[in-house]
């Protein structure tokens, strides 16, 4: 089923601007998470975990799960198709791969932000978590900028699926 073009414009839109607020909420959580990692102030180190985890839930999350239902009505609704091209597929994998790692990754921010919420922090506390807050952040990013590339990009490359597909379809509309 192809989208009328005034459907698959606002799709588009909607796609474009939850997977961008996910970069972009992605990388306001990685300032974060090197703010909490090296500051000395401990009210800084308090305020980045809090907002980290509050980040997490109320924009990274609802952002990542618009990006992927929206990805997935633009694969099925257009040409595109969600099993024709190995980018879609690829894109696809890495959002669902996101998307999961996510949440099993709010467990340890949540848990960082009620440590911080009921006491001090030095600068030795708990480092190997904060540590792992950073670069888990920052392979999210990389990931997003994969999927932003992809879809740039498009290379080429259709799926065995996809270049059965025309002939499919020529040999059903043929009398």
């Amino acid at each position: 089923m192809t989208m009328t073009p005034r459907l698959r414009k606002f799709a588009l839109t909607a796609h474009i601007t939850s997977s961008v607020g996910w970069l972009g909420a992605v990388a306001g959580f990685l300032a974060l998470a090197v703010a909490g990692l090296t500051s000395q102030d401990a009210l800084m180190v308090r305020a980045a975990y809090i907002a980290m985890e509050l980040t997490g839930w109320f924009v990274i999350l609802p952002l990542s799960l618009a990006s992927l239902l929206s990805g997935l009505v633009q694969s099925l609704g257009t040409t595109w198709g969600l099993f024709r091209h190995y980018w879609v597929l690829a894109k696809l994998l890495i959002t669902v791969v996101a998307t999961i790692v996510l949440l099993l990754h709010m467990q340890p921010v949540s848990r960082m932000a009620g440590i911080v919420a009921e006491t001090t922090l030095s600068s030795a506390d708990l480092r190997g978590l904060r540590i792992q807050l950073v670069a888990d952040a920052g392979a999210a990013l990389l990931a997003l900028l994969v999927t932003t590339t992809l879809s740039v990009y498009k290379p080429r490359g259709m799926t065995g699926y996809g270049r059965r597909m025309p002939r499919e379809q020529r040999s059903v509309s043929q009398p």
